[in-house]
């Protein structure tokens, strides 16, 4: 019988049956050594010769190319702004993290005994950087080619995930997001007209972010025509269709 996943009998599992054990083909053990070496871990052990600080720059950077052309590829209609979206989504920490678990890099990450005992091996940013280091690391050692043969095949499942998820988000909660993340605040929804008879009833709304107005909106609601115009300004933004 197997010991449960996570417990000390099969922690820190070796580098050498990480790669096999997720059929990583690497020619080199030692760059899967070093990916999988945090500098917790140098600190307090001086057979580690390099953290994976600097292979973990360069395989964020070896993800963001190959993430664009396969989104690039594979939904030649899309707007660059939609591409954009999905791409940031693809290679952001919650992502990458989960395809560390579906690694399970935990076991294998090369920790200092207080990151370890402080739960390191299950902290997302730990997992995204790690991922994003062996990324690199197989680059250096096998080449594009090879990596995106690994990684091509995790992006489907996990781009049907986002796709699912971001359908099911609320509009004005999109929009909140994008301009959060752009430094322009809040939205601000204001109603500009209604119209026809008291049982049917059709609002007008528009949404303005930082004084300027983004989208229009109208519905049988104030409720509706807010999400309608904030769907629009999302459309305008071309962040979505």
């Amino acid at each position: 019988m197997q010991p449960p996943q996570g417990t000390p009998s099969d922690l820190p599992e070796s580098p050498l049956d990480f790669a096999q054990r997720n059929q990583l083909p690497f020619n080199d053990i030692s760059y899967v050594s070093r990916a999988l070496t945090h500098r917790s871990y140098m600190n307090e052990n001086t057979d580690a010769v390099e953290d994976n600080e600097r292979l973990e720059f360069l395989g964020d950077a070896v993800l963001d190319f190959l993430v664009a052309a396969w989104l690039y590829n594979r939904f030649p209609e899309m707007k660059e702004g939609v591409l954009t979206s999905y791409r940031s989504a693809l290679v952001g920490a919650p992502q990458l993290a989960a395809f560390g678990r579906q690694w399970d890099v935990g076991r294998a990450m090369r920790l200092g005994r207080g990151e370890d005992e402080g739960g390191g091996r299950k902290r997302e940013r730990l997992l995204c950087s790690t991922f994003e280091a062996i990324i690199g690391a197989l680059y250096l050692d096998a080449g594009l080619e090879t990596v995106r043969s690994v990684i091509h095949p995790m992006l489907a499942p996990a781009m049907d995930q986002i796709v699912i998820q971001r359908n099911d988000q609320d509009p004005k909660s999109r929009l909140q997001e994008w301009s959060q993340s752009h430094g322009l605040g809040i939205p601000h929804y204001r109603q500009v007209s209604v119209s026809g008879p008291d049982h049917d009833r059709i609002f007008e709304f528009e949404v303005t972010i930082n004084g300027k107005i983004y989208g229009h909106g109208t519905g049988s609601s104030k409720h509706i025509a807010s999400k309608d115009a904030a769907r629009n300004a999302l459309i305008g933004l071309g962040l979505d269709e």
